[in-house]
């Protein structure tokens, strides 16, 4: 029998923040008491935090691993291993790895096969030497010509749980300002300046020829394989009425106001950027997360391109938009739980998996306060 003993928490649970303890068994929340225990076996955290393990529904940071510059490969398990370690790290228990899948360039890594990686992630969860509960979030790049080819190894997978719908041509959606594609693709991708200009010419090409059918082909994939479908940089209400009738239940990112309210009277999940929070902005020039936040409008947080960018959200949100602690944490436990069918995980509650991390906030000279990572636990298993 597996068994944990935590006191002197303070738990986050769904609604509230009490002072008590918390008993697991089997994996699984067996108690949970508002009173301290003097019980010897009990692992006192000194009055930290106490929350439910982050789920993390779209990072790309396993991609940043196995690229950690422009042109630069790294061997796939090591990439796995580092990319595994900084999730738990980031106190999130279950991660979807984003892969992207179609890219026109065939220096991308977008544009390579992912089977070598399905291997090793299998063989690493036979093996039981990772950290995380690793799923899988399959993003399409709807007007690439080699999207649904690459999409094959994915079929049927057992690990994959959500697919999402990209179109990334410029001068639309996250690309409206075709200034700040420069920015990234030069910057970050590495473009040259030549490279660049010769894509966009290419983009509106390859979005008329690929985007539609492709589209229609994973809609229907989704559909008859019961995975969840998310939407991509909505921009207009009318991008958001498409993704509803295509079945999808998920907006990412939206870029505007008006897509994440229509996202909202459609009864879809809006999805926003971590990073977006915390730097106080989108990166592309979009629109804010907090301000989603102020009106009402952003049910998860997604870490993006930074894992820690997590759980500094959530108390971004808490310090400096007065949103209550247990509601800013359910962004990133229990609202993303229930967007992808999670019903087991996402809360500290009777039943559910031991997925928890002890928190300790630290005041920063500034005023703000930072947490702090003290230690993690997925299914009852100290794991960081």
């Amino acid at each position: 029998m597996n068994s944990l003993l935590l006191t002197n928490a303070r738990l986050v649970t769904a609604d509230d923040m009490v002072l008590g303890s918390l008993y697991a068994e089997d994996g699984l929340i067996r108690g949970v008491d508002t009173e301290p225990t003097s019980l010897p076996q009990a692992i006192d955290l000194g009055g930290d935090l106490l929350i439910p393990g982050l789920i993390e529904l779209h990072t790309d940071n396993l991609e940043r691993h196995l690229m950690p510059r422009p042109g630069v490969h790294w061997a796939v398990m090591p990439a796995l291993l580092a990319h595994d370690a900084e999730i738990a790290a980031a106190a999130i228990t279950t991660v979807l790895d984003a892969i992207g899948v179609g890219e026109a360039d065939t220096d991308s890594l977008r544009g390579k096969d992912w089977n070598p990686l399905l291997a090793s992630l299998s063989d690493c969860r036979a093996r039981g030497v990772l950290r995380a509960d690793h799923l899988l979030h399959v993003r399409c790049e709807l007007p690439a010509p080699n999207t649904i080819g690459l999409f094959t190894p994915f079929h049927h997978h057992p690990l994959l749980r959500l697919i999402s719908l990209m179109d990334h041509t410029p001068g639309q959606r996250q690309w409206e300002n075709i200034e700040h594609a420069r920015i990234y693709y030069t910057g970050k991708k590495g473009w040259s300046e030549a490279k660049f200009q010769t894509k966009v010419a290419e983009a509106a090409e390859l979005q008329t020829r690929y985007a539609k059918p492709h589209r229609a082909y994973f809609v229907d994939y989704a559909r008859t394989h019961g995975i969840t479908l998310a939407s991509h940089d909505d921009t207009t209400p009318d991008h958001v009425a498409q993704a509803l009738d295509e079945g999808v239940s998920i907006s990412e990112f939206p870029t505007t106001v008006a897509a994440a309210q229509a996202a909202r009277d459609c009864g879809l999940s809006t999805v926003m950027g971590g990073p977006n929070v915390v730097r106080g902005g989108s990166h592309s020039g979009n629109v804010s997360a907090r301000g989603l936040a102020r009106l009402g409008l952003l049910d998860i947080l997604s870490s993006d391109y930074v894992p820690g960018s997590l759980l500094s959200a959530v108390f971004t949100l808490h310090q400096q938009d007065d949103i209550g602690l247990p509601q800013a944490m359910s962004m990133v436990t229990r609202n993303p739980a229930a967007a992808l069918g999670l019903s087991d995980r996402g809360q500290i509650a009777l039943g559910l998996r031991a997925d928890l991390v002890q928190v300790r906030p630290i005041p920063l000279a500034d005023g703000s306060v930072h947490p702090v990572v003290r230690a993690v636990w997925r299914e009852g298993q100290r794991v960081v």
